[in-house]
């Protein structure tokens, strides 16, 4: 049964061939019941995130109203990816320069440090435990990259999965609340600065760009945390789908193990943990000759986007080896992902960690969680696996 629509795709057991009947179609297709466009070719994806007057918040709602007045919404307020202007970009470039200079080599190795600490507390490959483990690595990793010391690290797990839980219109009121109350406490957290660390360089750059407001940069430090949590656990998991899926994978990546990363490369096109996200129109335009007006709402479909043919060949079929491959899970232009390196490289090292474990199809099985923009899968166990 297809996804009911372009929203429900994201969490649905397999929206790829919804998405290729949308590449098939019109380039923008209006959808009265969700009342917003659909874009889902690369191309004119690219060409509305580039555009200036299609934005990422509604004008008249920088906020969503439901944690608005919140801490978690003041947060939600400072962070660069929801922000427009010469704030935003001062902000970008100060942080895209920070995890730029991040060496990768050490990250690889504090990721795998941490891969070996969590399966020994969780215990690897239970399926509960592995979804677990997935979620905690990427906020381990990035909140000791920013000074968090080893003691402290499951403390700020917590509050970071509680907090990104306002991020997500499906949230309930006592998840919103619990937001609120994380997010004040990890802005607490961040006061303080250990030198050598990436909060301390964001600080020093932010400083040299004459970047002084100091709430913006520690809710934006907050958010590095936030957003790795979700987006980078959930290729994590796309990575262990695919290998339950395609054992012949599994058994090629543990035969020549250099093949990890284009292997994580090639997952978050495949089958990218950010599936949609949303641009809002504020002036007239004509987009893919369309006359957009102000007020509306285009949803862009990423992971139909890492299926366009014209932006990667043979976009049906998974290539370890793929020329020149198209990422479009992490957006484009000015809102492009600045820890995209960071992310792939944690994801390289998780899945480095699991070639040593038994992930058995048999064993493992998996739903998504309910989500209107990610795909996140939740393991469990199976005695008989029941393929989603």
């Amino acid at each position: 049964m297809p996804p009911l629509n372009a929203i429900a795709a994201a969490s649905h057991a397999d929206p790829y061939p919804y998405y290729r009947e949308l590449l098939a179609g019109p380039a923008l297709v209006f959808d009265p019941d969700l009342r917003l466009w659909i874009a889902s070719r690369a191309a004119v994806i690219e060409e509305i995130m580039e555009h200036p007057q299609c934005v990422v918040r509604p004008p008249a709602e920088a906020v969503p109203q439901a944690i608005a007045g919140s801490s978690a919404g003041t947060v939600f307020a400072r962070l660069v990816r929801m922000n427009e202007g010469a704030v935003h970009a001062c902000a970008r470039r100060v942080i895209g320069q920070a995890l730029a200079a991040l060496d990768l080599a050490a990250v690889a190795e504090r990721s795998a440090q941490c891969a070996r600490a969590l399966d020994a507390h969780h215990g690897l490959p239970d399926g509960t435990a592995l979804t677990r483990w997935l979620c905690d690595l990427p906020t381990y990793v990035v909140a000791g990259l920013l000074g968090f010391g080893d003691a402290e690290l499951p403390q700020v797990a917590l509050l970071v999965a509680d907090f990104v839980r306002c991020l997500s219109p499906l949230s309930t009121a006592q998840q919103l609340a619990s937001a609120s109350t994380a997010a004040h406490t990890l802005m607490e957290l961040m006061q303080a600065s250990t030198p050598g660390t990436l909060a301390d360089d964001v600080r020093r750059r932010a400083a040299q760009a004459g970047w002084e407001d100091s709430d913006a940069i520690i809710a934006n430090l907050v958010g590095l945390m936030a957003q790795t949590h979700e987006a980078t656990a959930g290729l994590i998991g796309n990575c262990v789908v695919t290998l339950l899926r395609q054992p012949g994978l599994l058994a090629r990546l543990r035969a020549d193990p250099q093949l990890v990363g284009a292997f994580v490369h090639e997952v978050a096109r495949y089958d990218p943990s950010v599936q949609n996200t949303r641009r809002f129109v504020t002036h007239p335009i004509s987009v893919a000759g369309m006359a957009l007006q102000p007020g509306d709402t285009v949803l862009l479909l990423l992971a139909a986007a890492g299926r366009d043919a014209s932006a990667n060949p043979q976009a049906e079929v998974f290539l370890l080896e793929r020329p020149e491959r198209q990422l479009s899970g992490f957006g484009h232009g000015r809102h492009a992902c600045p820890g995209q390196d960071l992310a792939l490289a944690i994801a390289t090292s998780a899945i480095e960690h699991l070639l040593d474990l038994q992930l058995d199809p048999a064993l493992l099985g998996w739903t998504y969680a309910p989500s209107a923009n990610a795909r996140l899968p939740q393991f469990f166990n199976s005695p008989v696996k029941e393929r989603p």
